[in-house]
């Protein structure tokens, strides 16, 4: 079991299931969401039980996403595909120890200039 919460404690989470190994999202959405790149895990919607659910807001980014964030802290927490049986969930959100550790960067093509990629893990345009 896996827990976590939002900055404010608000919004909390348990994930009953493996943490499958993150990626680091630098498309713009996520970097302008999270002031940086967003690392998340997607887990199964089943094994994700929510507290404080009526504190999230969600914003729908495109008509195939939404991202949630704790209505009272801010805090991004799930980048939610619609009709996907799996969310992500921020793992800036989790509490320690998490076992895993990020295995790939995504949407570099859009990462920001002031910072470089250089952890020699694979590299996705996309």
């Amino acid at each position: 079991m896996h827990k976590g919460s939002c900055n404010c404690g608000a919004v909390s989470f348990e994930v009953a299931a493996a943490l499958h190994p993150p990626d680091a999202c630098h498309c713009t959405q996520c970097r302008k969401q999270s002031g940086h790149y967003w690392a998340s895990t997607d887990v199964p919607r089943t094994a994700l039980t929510l507290h404080g659910a009526e504190r999230l807001t969600w914003y729908r980014s495109s008509d195939k996403v939404r991202r949630g964030f704790c209505a009272t802290c801010g805090a991004f927490l799930f980048w939610d595909p619609i009709g996907r049986d799996k969310i992500a969930v921020a793992m800036g959100a989790f509490d320690k120890p998490t076992g895993t550790h990020i295995d790939k960067h995504i949407f570099v093509a859009d990462k920001g200039d002031y910072y470089d990629i250089a952890d020699g893990l694979p590299q996705h345009q996309r």
